[in-house]
């Protein structure tokens, strides 16, 4: 598993990467309310002191102030500690992780929109579809003559 930075876990919480963004924190923010599994349930009920956080604090701190690097930090060890002990969170959090992170599957966009006044919309970025532009022509003032 490639590890979680903290730097992206912040990048998250603060709705960087748009709907994208927002939809891959809600997918870690479900994923760390999970219980833990029962390997380390049992082993929590027998040892006290071995306790783990189970994330949702970190979550939650780092929600509040996604620029507090300390706050991305505590998340990212948090969850790199109950996927240790946690077999199944650790598979969940992998997929989730590779999910999350943003597409090498290449097509970066690059604009370029020249000729000067455009008469219509100019829409910029990638993999539109279903889209409908509902424009009425004006005329132009030398055609008003």
């Amino acid at each position: 598993m490639d590890p979680i930075t903290a730097a992206a876990l912040a990048a998250l919480a603060g709705g960087l990467g748009g709907e994208a963004g927002r939809h891959a924190w809600q997918g870690l923010t479900t994923l760390v309310r999970r219980p833990f599994g029962r390997a380390d349930a049992q082993a929590t009920q027998s040892d006290a002191t071995s306790q783990v956080s189970s994330g949702e604090l970190e979550v939650a701190a780092l929600e509040g102030d996604p620029a507090d690097p300390m706050r991305a930090q505590a998340l990212a060890t948090v969850l790199g500690v109950r996927a240790a002990r946690d077999e199944e969170f650790r598979r969940l959090l992998d997929e989730w992780w590779q999910r999350a992170q943003p597409s090498t599957s290449g097509g970066d966009v690059h604009n370029d929109v020249s000729g000067g006044t455009q008469n219509g919309p100019v829409l910029q970025g990638r993999d539109f579809s279903s889209l409908t532009f509902h424009m009425t022509r004006t005329p132009a003032s030398s055609d008003r003559d």
